[in-house]
C-alpha cells in the first residue's frame, strides 16, 4: 500500500462515518488490505485496479460518496478517525 498521509486518514474517516460502529473495524481493515493489492497490481501492470485505484486508501474509499467533514468536536468522526488509525497501527505491527 502507498505511503498513508493525512488527506487518506480523513477520506477514510469520512467514509466510515455511515457504517455502523461496530462494523468500522472490518470495514477499514477490508478498506486497507484492497488498497495493499491494488498497490501491489499497479506495480505489475502500471495501471491503477478498476475497482480499488492506485494503491493508496484515499482512492480506495473514493468510490463511495463522502459525507462533509464534520468537526473533531464530532464524537462519531472521533470514533471513525480512531478507527482508521488503529488499523493502521495494527497493519504496521502485524
Amino acid at each position: 500500500m502507498r505511503r498513508v498521509m493525512y488527506g487518506d486518514l480523513v477520506a477514510a474517516a469520512r467514509a466510515l462515518l455511515p457504517v455502523p460502529p461496530a462494523k468500522r473495524g472490518g470495514q477499514i481493515a477490508r478498506w486497507l488490505a484492497e488498497a495493499h493489492a491494488a498497490d501491489l497490481y499497479f506495480r505489475r501492470f502500471g495501471r491503477v485496479h478498476r475497482h480499488w485505484g492506485d494503491g493508496s486508501l484515499r482512492t480506495r474509499v473514493l468510490g463511495a460518496e463522502l459525507p462533509p467533514e464534520p468537526a473533531l468536536t464530532q464524537p462519531d468522526y472521533l470514533h471513525c478517525l480512531r478507527c482508521v488509525l488503529a488499523a493502521l497501527a495494527r497493519r504496521r505491527r502485524g
